[in-house]
């Protein structure tokens, strides 16, 4: 079984269609594509703070966005 060695975070509630519930504030992913993918598509409730993606072993940002 791989590890959950990625992190998609943000200070608020997320949601993202490609997922069947919302994603509360944090969730562990396998795959850094997938990862990356999933943060890109979710938006925070309410709209408008940073979602980043967190590789956990370094603690590296490999993804960030926020609301334009």
């Amino acid at each position: 079984m791989s590890e959950l060695n990625y992190r998609i975070e943000s200070s608020h509630p997320m949601v993202c269609r490609l997922l069947p519930k919302s994603l509360d504030t944090t969730r562990l992913m396998n795959n850094c594509e997938t990862a990356v993918a999933i943060a890109a598509k979710s938006v925070t409730k309410p709209a408008g703070h940073e979602i980043r993606v967190v590789y956990i072993p370094t603690g590296e940002v490999i993804f960030s966005k926020s609301a334009a």
